[in-house]
């Protein structure tokens, strides 16, 4: 559910990209903040764990213009990725409008996807969403770039997933990264105007 801010007049929607650690979703957040202006985004905060990094930022989206004569407003967050960091991550999921979920897509970190992917979905579940109930989620095979990928679907195939909308990505270049993040986006406002 977005939270309107009715004195701003601004509608703020939440993405979160989830994934196993490592994964790519720090990068995909680097390479987003990077490539928008900055009049459209705020500033950028990273929480570190002992591990990894969480990382969150808002940008307006210039190109969604305006809802009902409200601005539109995203916050991106990234969870950590690693298992023992359960609890922040739930957390983090509380308010999402929409998913991304960051797919590691060398083949042996394919048991990590499908692990992550599951704890994704009990997360959601624990807030009443999911994925076959028309919740805004977008897989995105990152890592296109390593030796004999998985395969495009197998995520899906494995786990019994309805059909999602994926994007391939090498977040490190920025290939697939704002085509990912804009497909999304598109989504959630159409529900939220549905």
């Amino acid at each position: 559910m977005p939270f309107i801010n009715y004195y701003e007049k601004e509608i703020a929607f939440k993405i979160v990209y989830y994934g196993p650690g490592l994964s790519g979703k720090t990068t995909n957040l680097l390479c987003i903040y990077r490539n928008l202006a900055s009049e459209v985004k705020g500033e950028l905060f990273t929480l570190n764990t002992a591990e990894e990094r969480t990382l969150f930022f808002d940008f307006f989206p210039v190109d969604l213009g305006r809802i009902e004569g409200y601005a539109v407003r995203f916050h991106l967050y990234t969870v950590p990725g690693q298992v023992y960091y359960e609890a922040s991550r739930k957390l983090i999921l509380e308010g999402t409008d929409g998913v991304v979920f960051v797919a590691d897509s060398q083949p042996a970190r394919l048991d990590d996807n499908l692990q992550s992917f599951r704890m994704m979905q009990d997360n959601l579940a624990g807030y009443g969403l999911g994925l076959t109930d028309g919740f805004p989620a977008v897989l995105q095979y990152n890592k296109r770039d390593c030796s004999g990928p998985i395969r495009v679907g197998t995520i899906e195939e494995r786990l019994e997933l309805p059909s999602l909308p994926w994007f391939e990505a090498v977040a490190t270049q920025g290939r697939g990264v704002m085509e990912t993040v804009n497909a999304l986006s598109k989504a959630i406002i159409m529900k939220f105007q549905g």
